[in-house]
């Protein structure tokens, strides 16, 4: 038997960053591993720029999805001022550096969302941590910055409503918990699919459909670096 963190994630827009290239920033159909560890963060008050907070979240949760709707997608467009090219100008380092800069040119960029998404999230803590699931729970219940789904424009339409299970594994978890009244008759004959991270420590008798690499186990949250992990998948059609 192990305690679990479970709790609902909806808006009317999330984006779950995925693989970033050029003016393109898509979004994967159910959130990732980085926006989890962003999200419990934000709870707690780290700053970003505290690598060594950041890393032992990092190390200590794990998380499982229930994903009951990835949303349809949206795509948005939006423009940037961005300097001159000039291969022999000084480096920039900062967003205001870049606006100091003459004769500003524009750009356009690409965002995708979904919208009504709705997960259902569990966390598990394996290892030394700095926290303990109450506290994470408690943070969610009263976070110290605001939180948000992916974007700033992105805000939560529904509590998190965040509770503890000490059952067998993670699916039971994310089984025995019940979404909002108000979602649930939206989102009662949907499918879920799983999602989750095996560990070490990871009991479950879920089978997955099939494995996948996803780049968003943080690297570095000051210089925005991400790395692969494996990521497990059942899609649950067949499921009992």
């Amino acid at each position: 038997m192990r305690d679990y963190l479970v709790f609902q994630l909806y808006a009317p827009l999330v984006s779950w960053g995925d693989q970033a290239v050029g003016q393109e920033r898509p979004t994967a159909d159910h959130p990732s591993r980085s926006a989890l560890l962003g999200l419990l963060g934000a709870a707690l008050g780290i700053e970003r720029d505290d690598e060594a907070q950041h890393q032992q979240l990092s190390d200590a949760c794990h998380f499982a999805v229930k994903l009951y709707a990835p949303g349809l997608a949206l795509r948005d467009f939006h423009t940037a001022q961005v300097p001159p090219q000039n291969k022999k100008a000084k480096h920039l380092f900062t967003r205001k550096d870049e606006l100091s800069e003459p004769k500003l040119g524009t750009i356009l960029s690409f965002r995708s969302y979904q919208q009504e998404s709705l997960s259902v999230v569990a966390v598990w803590l394996e290892g030394q941590s700095a926290y303990d699931l109450t506290q994470l729970q408690q943070a969610l219940q009263q976070p110290h910055y605001h939180l948000y789904l992916g974007r700033k424009s992105c805000p939560l339409a529904v509590h998190l409503n965040p509770l503890i299970f000490k059952v067998t594994n993670f699916e039971q978890a994310l089984d025995q918990y019940s979404i909002d009244g108000c979602l649930f008759g939206l989102f009662k004959d949907s499918q879920p699919r799983y999602y989750w991270e095996q560990t070490a420590e990871c009991e479950t008798e879920l089978k997955a459909t099939y494995r996948v690499p996803r780049y968003d186990q943080p690297l570095s949250r000051a210089r925005w670096q991400f790395v692969s992990r494996e990521e497990h998948v059942l899609l649950t059609a067949g499921k009992s």
